[in-house]
């Protein structure tokens, strides 16, 4: 029985992938096929109330929850790379822009909270809690409430406190925690799968 643990624990890749396969290049195509997931999660949006709503941190935490911190980090680091040199990979773009610039506006906390999201889902996937419902919510919990804190305290030093919330966290709560629960109910079903094969 796979349980929380203070030591690494495989991630969902590792126990996918034989470790003859698991090289440098098949961590890069990895890579940059979650930069593409996140690239067409963020093009995408999903009607929703009361804003529709894109998967993308969805997107971001299963990512995260999947490949471990460190191939999790890089693969959201690449994707803000990406973004950063013009590429027309995020929400928005390139009609409201493109790289720096559009990094630098009112969703540029929420990206940065993308990379924190990431790492931390991820070192927790490591620990074992993406195994169980319980666990694989509190991890996606913490990694949402990552984001939204990034994106909050950004947006908050151009709009101010109380309209970064009425703006920037408010509309996308109820989206939230439908991402959270369908990560919790998928995650741990993977694991099963994968134990049964």
């Amino acid at each position: 029985m796979n349980q929380v643990t203070s030591y690494s624990q495989p991630t969902m890749l590792d126990a996918l992938v034989p470790s003859s396969a698991n090289s440098w290049p098949y961590k890069l195509f990895l890579a940059l096929a979650g930069t593409a997931l996140l690239t067409l999660s963020a093009k995408i949006q999903v009607p929703f109330y009361p804003v529709p709503m894109t998967m993308q941190t969805f997107a971001v935490l299963v990512i995260g929850m999947a490949f471990g911190w460190k191939l999790g980090g890089l693969t959201v680091l690449a994707y803000l790379l990406e973004g950063a040199v013009g590429l027309p990979v995020f929400a928005g773009t390139p009609v409201k822009g493109i790289g720096l610039a559009y990094m630098a506006g009112p969703t540029g906390g929420y990206l940065v909270g993308f990379l924190v999201s990431a790492l931390t889902v991820g070192y927790l996937a490591e620990k074992g809690f993406d195994r169980s419902v319980v666990t694989t919510l509190i991890a996606m919990v913490i990694g949402t409430a990552l984001i939204f804190l990034c994106g909050y305290v950004w947006l908050s030093g151009l709009i101010g406190l109380e309209k970064a919330f009425q703006f920037g966290v408010l509309p996308f709560v109820w989206g939230a925690v439908f991402k959270i629960a369908l990560a919790a109910a998928i995650l741990p079903l993977c694991w099963k799968l994968l134990k049964r094969s």
